[in-house]
Order: C-alpha cells, then structure tokens, then sequence
C-alpha cells in the first residue's frame, strides 16, 4: 500500500473538520469526478480510516484525526528547545522499528535521539511477534534509537526507564496518571493503552544501539478492536480531541530525559516510582514463558528491573525476554 497522494490527503483535510461533504464538493474542489471521489474513499477506508456516507449529505470521518505533520513538528521542537528538529515523519511505513533496524543493520549513520514517526504501519509488530493493530492516523506509531555504550547486558532493563518517561509526557500534557504493567505495557482505568518493544543490537559489554518502540492508541476505531486480545482504551475516550504533534515532542523530550538518568544512574532512582505506578500492584498474577507458568503476588520489581513475585511466602525474581504477564485467580 502506498502513502496516500494529494488527493487523498486533500479529502482527508476537507473531511477532519468535522462536516458532512458531498462527493460533488469534493470532486469540483479536486477537480475529478465524483466516481473517483469514491474509489479515493474505499481507499481511505481500506488504510482503517473510519469514513461513513448518509444520502442527500456526503462523507463524514466517525471521529476527527489527529493527523501528524512535520512542518508542524519542526517548529514545536525549534520553539522549546532551540535545536535541530530530531524527528522524521512518513504517512506509511512497514513499521517503524523495523526501519530504523534496517538502517542500522546497512551501517547508515544514525544519531541517538533520532524520531521516526508514521500514521499508518503495515506490518506493525507488538512483543512476541504479535502483531500491532496501526490504522491510518488513528494512533502514535513512534520510534527512537538510542546508542548505549554500556553493552546490552546493561540495557536489559530499559522498559522500566521508557514507561516512565510515557507517564511523564501524559501526566506532563494532560496531567492523568497512567499505570505501568511489566515489563512493557502501560495502562489507564486498567486497559491497555500502549505498547512497548525495545529492540537491541550490538555487543554484550560493549557499545550497542536500541530502537524504542511505543505505540500508543489515540482513537481506535472499534473495527480494529476484533483482531485485539485484551481490554483496551484509547486517549480520545478520556480527554477528547489532542493534537498528536504535540504528543510526539513531549514524549521524545522526556523519553531523552528518562534515557540520560538511565545512563547516568541505572534503574536506581526509577524502582520507587515505578512500583508506585504498578498496574498489578498486590495482586494475583500469573507469568508464562513457553510451557511454563508460575502464579504468584506481584510485589512490584527490583533494582534490575526484574518483575518480584511471592509464592508461599518466597519472594522469586524474574527476568525479562518472552514472558508474558496476566492476572490470575488464587
């Protein structure tokens, strides 16, 4: 699937301000008929944009888009901080993760702190190569590459930091208090609100690069809701209309911030917060990894970043990699 033309993105623009407009409107304002305004439209529905048309009236979006645009996200950034402008926009992509792997793994240079951002992924991918559902401009698909000299070893608790620096951007901008859930998801009234992959490639003790990946729902539209296997929530539901350029700087802003004080002091000054935030705090869970489970009381995480689980009065670490985390009955 291609990035949408012009045209497509003109009736995009005519239509994310909230009114009905007719096919004939439209096709006198692009110049086409109003057969290809039509086609122009299935195509926009195919991409998961949520398009539905009333006789006598014409086309209007279920609910307006927080479209991202990169002239927009330049001067934000110029107006706050002053500096080169360190995020980069595409409409569609496979998934941006994978993007900035590939450019890794061909040796072009990247900076740390360099920002990808798409409206829409093809082949999104979650943990345990589930994939991510990314509609067009429904949702932030985002990721960041960071190099961290201290070796991969070091990094294995790095989605505690990136959880945190979410809760900063969302409490910063609209002051509500997500919750965290190890090790990579991130929650709001106990629904899944965003997801996180970290993806590391270089040395175990030496220099290695990560691409953060967060994806985080906005205004899901419920067509996407049959292929999701958990409760869910979006931004929309809680603050209405936000715009998501503004969303994108505050998060790479205070992602840069939580990624300094990792490298500086490590998990250290992160645990307390961190455990205060925890979605799963005191409650019974149960945690998978292959043909294995083990149930227990989620205590919460140590100084790695390691989930604390207490089983008959033991309290047992676990460690990050294919685990997957629920809650359980005793």
């Amino acid at each position: 699937m291609k990035a949408p033309d012009h045209k497509k993105q003109a009736i995009l623009s005519a239509l994310n301000k909230g009114e009905f407009v007719s096919g004939q409107e439209l096709g006198e304002q692009l110049g086409v008929s109003r057969a290809a305004i039509a086609k122009h439209i299935a195509a926009l529905q195919e991409m998961g944009v949520d398009i539905f048309r009333v006789n006598g009236r014409g086309y209007k979006l279920n609910y307006s888009l927080p479209l991202i645009h990169q002239a927009k996200l330049t001067t934000l950034w110029q107006q706050q901080y002053q500096t080169e402008c360190p995020i980069e926009y595409h409409a569609i992509i496979d998934s941006t993760n994978s993007e900035l792997m590939r450019r890794l793994q061909t040796k072009q240079k990247l900076s740390s702190g360099h920002v990808l951002v798409a409206e829409m992924q093809q082949a999104g991918r979650g943990r345990r190569g589930r994939a991510w559902q990314s509609p067009f401009g429904a949702n932030l698909y985002y990721s960041y590459y960071w190099q961290f000299d201290a070796g991969m070893q070091a990094a294995m608790g790095l989605s505690i930091a990136v959880g945190l620096a979410v809760y900063d951007a969302l409490h910063s901008l609209y002051g509500i208090a997500v919750e965290l859930k190890w090790p990579n998801d991130i929650y709001l009234n106990q629904q899944k609100l965003a997801g996180i992959l970290v993806e590391l490639e270089g040395q175990v003790e030496g220099p290695c690069h990560l691409v953060i990946g967060i994806g985080l729902n906005i205004c899901m539209p419920e067509s996407a809701s049959k292929h999701i296997d958990q409760a869910w929530t979006d931004l929309q539901a809680h603050l209405g209309q936000i715009d998501k350029n503004q969303l994108v700087v505050q998060l790479t802003q205070s992602l840069s911030a939580r990624l300094a004080q990792y490298k500086e002091t490590g998990l250290s000054d992160m645990v307390a917060q961190w455990n205060l935030l925890n979605a799963f705090k005191g409650e019974v869970v149960t945690l998978s990894t292959g043909q294995r489970q083990w149930r227990g009381i989620c205590e919460g995480i140590d100084m790695q970043g390691g989930l604390l689980l207490r089983q008959d009065g033991e309290l047992k670490a676990f460690y990050g990699g294919e685990i997957s985390l629920r809650k359980g009955t005793s």
